[in-house]
């Protein structure tokens, strides 16, 4: 997924974390069910197959889980769209029903608990 500014980007700064559309959705409902729901602006790229948390800028210099990528996007003028920023893409969450960023350590866990789910459920089949 590749994140690019728009010339009427207003938004706060942030980074991208991509991950596989199956355990990024497991990883949306665990944020939600959570006792304060804390997720932020969330990208569907239908062509890749892929979901996008929107995080704080800095998140890519110690993003380190396994089957994701996190985007760089600080001081490169990026701010959270009003609009995706990636052809062919759609928000899940957009930007003005969400909450603001999602925080990088809250995500890695709900990461690992969706990835956890989704192993036992395909050990299950």
């Amino acid at each position: 997924m590749e994140f690019s500014a728009r010339s009427g980007d207003t938004g706060e700064p942030c980074d991208l974390v991509t991950v596989p559309a199956r355990q990024g959705l497991e990883a949306v409902d665990i944020l939600r069910r959570g006792a304060t729901p804390a997720v932020g602006p969330v990208l569907h790229d239908g062509p890749c197959d892929t979901l996008g948390f929107l995080v704080p800028p800095g998140t890519a210099e110690e993003w380190d889980v396994p089957g994701s990528a996190c985007t760089q996007t600080n001081g490169r003028g990026l701010r959270i769209p009003a609009e995706p920023p990636v052809t062919g893409s759609d928000w899940l969450l957009p930007p003005d029903t969400a909450g603001p960023v999602t925080d990088p350590a809250v995500l890695r866990e709900a990461l690992g608990e969706a990835a956890r789910l989704i192993e036992a459920a395909d050990r299950c089949s």
